[in-house]
């Protein structure tokens, strides 16, 4: 499609499946939680289950690893009703810090990416989940030096951007987002009238997918990071 970034001057990246890998991780992390609980019930239960819990505890908790691993604790408690050992409850606190610890693993060409846009825009992180852990992978990245501010959002809503955006004194037509999300990191984008760019990664939570059929199709969909080369 035919776009024009001639007044962008600042951009927003998502962090998560953006910039590095991340959902992968949560992947891994349910199937071992579906081994751990396999004599209470079937896979397909057991995903359904843990899904339900994540969603119903989202304004509780919000997003992220921890939120992850306190909805997989609960799941373990409904599905086992009570009955599952001290045991596997560590073992399921034990999942969850070991994908906390897990180290950064860069998408590729975002480091190359950044490198080419820095002396030209200013450069921000927009992503949402909890807070010590997206500093944490921030700073493992080695990614911190390229960007100008990071925000930390408890959600990305039409009204979170625009709040931010007010904020930090940015004009919608100066705005640019770049993420993997069409539900977070598009859409909304666009309701407010800035610009967005979809580069999709190839796993992606059931809670942002979004049915193609609901939406226009007015925003730039690139199969890497490194194609915003192309326009910017």
């Amino acid at each position: 499609m035919e776009v024009d970034f001639s007044r962008i001057k600042v951009i927003g990246f998502d962090a998560d499946d953006t910039l590095w890998v991340n959902e992968t991780y949560f992947r891994e992390a349910e199937e071992e939680f579906t081994s751990l609980l396999d004599q209470y019930e079937t896979k397909n239960k057991i995903d359904q289950e843990l899904f339900r819990t994540e969603i119903d505890n989202l304004s509780l908790y919000g997003y992220g690893i921890k939120s992850f691993t306190l909805s997989m604790i609960e799941s373990a408690l409904d599905i086992s009703n009570n009955k599952v050992s001290q045991t596997t409850l560590s073992e399921i606190l034990n999942l969850g810090k070991r994908m906390i610890a897990h180290p950064v693993e860069l998408l590729d060409d975002v480091e190359e990416v950044l490198k080419a846009l820095e002396s030209k825009y200013r450069l921000i992180v927009l992503t949402k989940g909890d807070l010590l852990d997206q500093e944490r992978k921030l700073d493992r990245s080695g990614l911190s030096k390229y960007f100008h501010h990071v925000e930390v959002l408890s959600d990305k809503k039409e009204m979170n951007y625009k709040n931010l955006l007010e904020h930090l004194e940015i004009s919608v037509d100066e705005f640019l987002m770049v993420g993997n999300s069409l539900k977070s990191d598009v859409l909304p984008i666009l309701a407010i009238g800035a610009q967005a760019v979809h580069v999709p990664f190839h796993t992606t939570w059931a809670h942002e997918e979004v049915d193609p059929s609901s939406h226009t199709n007015n925003h730039l969909t690139l199969s890497g990071i490194r194609d915003l080369l192309k326009y910017l």
